[in-house]
């Protein structure tokens, strides 16, 4: 949310910018949920806006939480078109030209993004482009922290005894990895990856009693990783390099320099010998 409003201030088309997500998840397009409240500012003067709970219907944004589209008003105080709930925190910031788009992930209205200016002029194609184009981008920040909460989900589950249910085990392993590294919360990457060497160091055999000592795992860049953990779910080198966002060849590459590592000649010993040193579940 942070960044869109920021994006949305930078362009200088619109200074302020604010917003708030649906708690929940929000509700299909066309039903309407039911509230949420403004939770981050950018360019604001006050703090009259915050905290503010929009409810479905009313105002502006109240207004794009119920249709599911975007909104324009020239001057809030005296537009026809809106209802007035939210008059005096509105001109407690000392708004006028205020525009509102929806933040919509799979059909549902996940909160509404909002920007403004202090003059009541005509809010046209380019702030609204400006607008939408930030909600884009954090509808793509959104599915991919409710893909990251999926696969948490999975990961903390109780692990199967049947061996033949790993294979969905190794899958999500695979996907965590994969969308760790596109997640920027450094917070929620963090839990990915913690969630990755759980379930790796799940699947590992046990050491014989007899072995004198846990023997040092080779080092694997993050990378190789990623591409063995694909790679063990029996996906191909090109559904690799389109899950990971790389080329195919970049993919070889990292394939043949674990191999190298794990002292393996084929793709199969590699994830085999990962799977034995604790890396892969």
């Amino acid at each position: 949310m942070r960044a869109a409003l920021l994006r949305m201030r930078r362009s200088g088309l619109l200074p302020v910018s604010f917003g708030g997500l649906v708690p929940g998840g929000g509700l299909p397009v066309g039903y309407g949920a039911r509230q949420f409240r403004i939770t981050e500012l950018a360019g604001t003067a006050t703090e009259s806006l915050r905290g503010l709970a929009i409810t479905t219907g009313n105002g502006l944004g109240g207004k794009t939480l119920a249709m599911g589209r975007p909104y324009a008003v020239t001057d809030y105080r005296d537009s026809r078109v809106i209802s007035h709930e939210y008059d005096a925190a509105v001109a407690g910031e000392g708004l006028r030209s205020v525009l509102a788009v929806p933040i919509v992930v799979q059909r549902r209205v996940r909160g509404v993004l909002y920007g403004a200016l202090r003059q009541p002029f005509t809010l046209g194609d380019r702030p609204l482009n400006v607008a939408l184009d930030a909600a884009r981008e954090l509808e793509q920040a959104l599915v991919i922290r409710d893909e990251a909460q999926r696969l948490l989900s999975l990961a903390q589950a109780p692990l199967p005894a049947d061996p033949r249910a790993w294979e969905e085990v190794r899958e999500a392993h695979a996907e965590l990895r994969a969308l760790a590294g596109q997640v920027p919360d450094i917070h929620l990457r963090q839990e990915l990856l913690s969630a990755c060497t759980r379930l790796a160091a799940a699947g590992a055999p046990p050491r014989p009693p007899a072995s004198p000592g846990p023997a040092a795992a080779p080092q694997l860049t993050p990378r190789e990783l990623d591409v063995l953990s694909s790679l063990s779910s029996g996906a191909t080198n090109a559904t690799v390099a389109a899950r990971l966002h790389l080329r195919p060849e970049t993919v070889k590459s990292y394939l043949r320099s674990a191999m190298r590592k794990l002292g393996a000649h084929t793709r199969l010993e590699a994830v085999v010998a990962a799977r034995r040193a604790g890396l892969l579940p």
